[in-house]
């Protein structure tokens, strides 16, 4: 049975977002959409735009009355499909990218069929717009005990800077785990490590899906991801940063695109490189086992870095029994410029995609 135009709509808009959204030849990525969407709410995100707008706004270009339209987008807050914030008088309501955006919002709901959807539409398309060009919209940190002692680290390289930043945390069900999880693949990092920030106290109080935590417990986590063999990432950006996530490769799905389909532009690497002492290594191949990225061989009895390979993640320090891995800062030449915040983001991927930065088609 085929699926309402409004959802072809609604991926073509998702898909000219700076963000983007892959589009699928066989149709699964509107099938993903409508487990989402309702028609209501897809007819209305059809139109809308990133930068928040009135309800009247939004409604006359949907050519629906204002009353109902409002109705539908209180709803489409409340499943974290569109963002809200008070505008002159009223509410304003933007549009949410597919990710990051609706698709990490989709927690408390994902189940079996749209698990299965999703791992469909990236076998399908790879990522497609959303991983194939830069810049990337995650960006590695690093484990920053394993930064050579001598070198400074920014604010924003800095996991444990963000948190103490921070004036609430939170915890949450890792989405690409549980997404795995729901299709039979389940894999043995552990799940609850997806740390949330805000710059408001109280920000998690009574969240269903996310659980309020303190500072001291949010840093605990990171340390346990980092000890479990997960890569931190945030979003591509010096500030505004208000998540850590912890990532696999066999789950994360923008991991999968470096890792699986070999995407050079899926995510952005630390500005670090990990640095081997010849003299020191005793060629256990102890970090060739940590590194989920392919970067480092012992090819005779001695340690190799391979610059392109190496994502900076820092994972390959802690096990060197011999203390011979490092990280140091990249040459100039093979470090990526990392946005100032997220409108320089947008701007940035909206001109190297060639779509609108915020204009609808």
């Amino acid at each position: 049975m085929s699926l309402p135009e409004v959802y072809e709509r609604l991926a073509d808009r998702l898909a000219n977002t700076p963000n983007g959204f892959p589009r699928s030849k066989k149709g699964t990525d509107c099938k993903l959409l409508a487990k989402m969407f309702s028609e209501d709410e897809a007819a209305l995100g059809a139109v809308m735009r990133l930068e928040r707008e009135s309800a009247e706004v939004i409604a006359e270009r949907a050519g629906v009355d204002a009353a109902t339209a409002r109705l539908v987008l209180k709803g489409m807050v409340r499943k974290g499909l569109i963002h809200a914030g008070r505008g002159a008088g009223s509410l304003n309501y933007g549009l949410l990218p597919f990710a990051v955006g609706s698709w990490e919002e989709a927690l408390p709901y994902l189940d079996e069929e749209m698990a299965r959807l999703f791992d469909e539409l990236m076998d399908e398309t790879h990522g497609g717009n959303m991983v194939n060009i830069g810049p990337p919209i995650q960006r590695v940190i690093p484990v920053e005990q394993s930064v050579h002692a001598d070198i400074a680290l920014l604010p924003y390289e800095q996991a444990s800077d963000m948190v103490n930043q921070a004036k609430s945390w939170g915890v949450r069900q890792c989405l690409c785990r549980k997404q795995k999880a729901l299709v039979g693949e389940r894999c043995e990092y552990p799940d609850m490590n997806c740390v949330t920030l805000a710059p408001v106290e109280g920000a998690f109080e009574n969240q269903e899906h996310t659980t309020a935590v303190t500072r001291e417990e949010a840093l605990r986590i990171l340390t346990e991801s980092e000890q479990a063999g997960l890569v931190h990432s945030v979003y591509n950006q010096q500030e505004g940063l208000y998540y850590v996530c912890n990532c696999c490769p066999c789950c994360c799905g923008i991991m999968r695109g470096v890792v699986k389909y070999g995407q050079a532009h899926a995510l952005a690497h630390s500005d670090f490189l990990a640095q081997v002492d010849a003299e020191a290594c005793v060629g256990c191949e102890a970090c060739v086992e940590r590194c989920h990225f392919g970067a480092l061989s012992v090819p005779d009895s001695v340690c190799l870095v391979d610059p392109v390979r190496c994502m900076g993640c820092g994972l390959c320090v802690s096990p060197c029994p011999s203390d011979a891995l490092t990280l140091i800062r990249r040459p100039d030449g093979l470090r990526a410029t990392t946005p100032t915040d997220h409108h320089a983001w947008r701007a940035e991927r909206a001109k190297s995609r060639g779509v609108p930065l915020d204009t609808l088609l």
